[in-house]
C-alpha cells in the first residue's frame, strides 16, 4: 500500500518542510566541518560561543517574551566554576568542568528566576540587571575569582582524559559539538509542546491563565534553562581562552547579547547565531583599526539603525522576503 496517498495536503507539505530544514541543518554542519581550515580557529570559537550565548537570550526574549538585562550572570558563572574547578583539580577533565560550570549557571537561574518572574515588563528587567550586578560585585571581591585580574592559566586538559584540547583544531571542533547540543536543545524546546505554550503566553498570557496553563512554572522553567545554556557557553569560552574575567560579568556583555540578538532577528532561531557573527566581526575588524577607541559608539549606532529600519533582524527581514517572493 502506498502510503504516501493517504497523507493530506497539510502533512505532505510539513513533511516537504521537514526534508528542507534537515537538508539545510546539514549543509550547516558541512560548513562547520570545513571553516577552520578556511578562517582562523580562534575567532571561529569566540563567535560560537557568543552564537551560543545569545541563543539562550532569545530562548528568553523571542519565545517567553521575557527581558532580561542580567544574562551576562549566567555567562560569567559557568566561566569562574569551570575556570576554578580546572585550575585547582588538575585531574579534572574538560567535559566535567563544563557540566559544573552549566550546573552552577542553571541554579543561580532558578534563584534569580524564582525572584524575577513575579514581575513583568520593566520591573522584570530592572530585577534581573540588580540580581545580575549583585553577581557581578561577589566575583569582584571573591579570592577564588582573582578580582579585577581575573582567573587565568585555565588548562584545557584532554577530553575524556585521552583526548587533548591542546590546538586550536581539537578544540574547535569540541566546541562546535557543545553549540550544536545547545542548539539542538533550544530547537527541541522552541519546537515541542511547552514551546507552543510559551509563544502562547508570550501573544496573551491573561489568555494562557485562562486556559488553565501555569504561566509562572513555564516562564521558570524558560527562565533557568536559558541561564543554564547561558552558563554552558560562558564555562566553554572559559576553555577556549583559559580565563575567566570580570568582563563576562559587567552589565556591558548583557547589553551586547541583546544587540546580537536584536540585530540577527529575535524569535528566529538562526537570527542569534547571524548577530553574534556580525558584532564579533565588527569588534574585531574595529579593534585593529584606528576606530578601536569608538566601537562602542559605533555598535550603538548600528543598533538603533537596526531598531529603526529593520525591526525583525537580518534573519527575520529575510524570511520575510522568502514568504512574500515564494508563496
Amino acid at each position: 500500500m502506498n502510503t504516501s496517498s493517504t497523507l493530506t495536503p497539510a502533512m505532505k507539505l510539513q513533511r516537504r518542510a521537514l526534508r528542507r530544514r534537515s537538508a539545510f541543518y546539514l549543509v550547516l554542519i558541512a560548513i562547520g566541518l570545513v571553516a577552520p581550515f578556511i578562517v582562523y580557529p580562534v575567532f571561529l570559537m569566540k563567535v560560537l560561543c557568543f552564537a551560543l550565548f545569545a541563543c539562550a537570550f532569545n530562548l528568553l526574549l523571542g519565545y517567553a517574551g521575557l527581558l532580561s538585562f542580567g544574562h551576562a550572570a549566567f555567562l560569567s558563572t559557568g566561566g569562574y566554576v569551570t575556570g576554578y574547578l580546572l585550575a585547582s583539580y588538575p585531574g579534572l577533565t574538560p567535559e566535567l568542568g563544563i557540566l559544573a560550570g552549566t550546573a552552577a549557571s542553571l541554579v543561580v537561574g532558578a534563584l534569580f528566576g524564582a525572584v524575577a518572574i513575579r514581575r513583568q515588563g520593566i520591573y522584570f528587567a530592572m530585577i534581573t540587571l540588580a540580581l545580575s550586578q549583585l553577581i557581578y560585585f561577589i566575583f569582584l571581591q571573591s579570592p577564588f575569582t582573582g578580582g579585577e585580574d581575573g582567573l587565568h592559566g585555565v588548562p584545557r586538559g584532554a577530553l575524556l582524559g585521552f583526548i587533548g584540547l591542546e590546538s586550536n583544531l581539537a578544540i574547535y571542533y569540541f566546541v562546535l559539538g557543545v553549540f550544536l547540543i545547545g542548539f539542538a536543545t533550544i530547537q527541541r524546546a522552541v519546537h515541542s509542546p511547552y514551546g507552543q505554550v510559551l509563544k502562547a503566553i508570550r501573544e496573551n498570557e491573561p489568555r494562557a491563565v485562562s486556559l488553565g496553563y501555569n504561566v509562572d512554572a513555564y516562564k521558570l522553567l524558560a527562565f533557568t534553562l536559558s541561564a543554564g545554556i547561558a552558563g554552558l557557553a560562558g564555562a566553554t569560552k572559559t576553555l577556549v581562552f583559559q580565563l575567566a574575567s570580570l568582563t563576562d560579568a559587567h552589565w556591558h556583555m548583557s547589553g551586547e547579547v541583546i544587540l546580537m540578538t536584536l540585530l540577527g532577528g529575535v524569535g528566529t532561531l538562526f537570527g542569534p547565531l547571524v548577530g553574534a557573527g556580525v558584532v564579533v566581526s565588527l569588534q574585531t575588524q574595529l579593534a585593529q583599526s584606528p576606530l578601536g577607541n569608538w566601537v562602542s559608539v559605533i555598535l550603538g549606532t548600528i543598533f538603533v539603525l537596526c531598531v529603526l529600519s529593520f525591526r525583525s533582524g537580518i534573519v527575520g527581514e529575510i524570511q520575510k522576503i522568502v514568504k512574500k517572493n515564494f508563496k
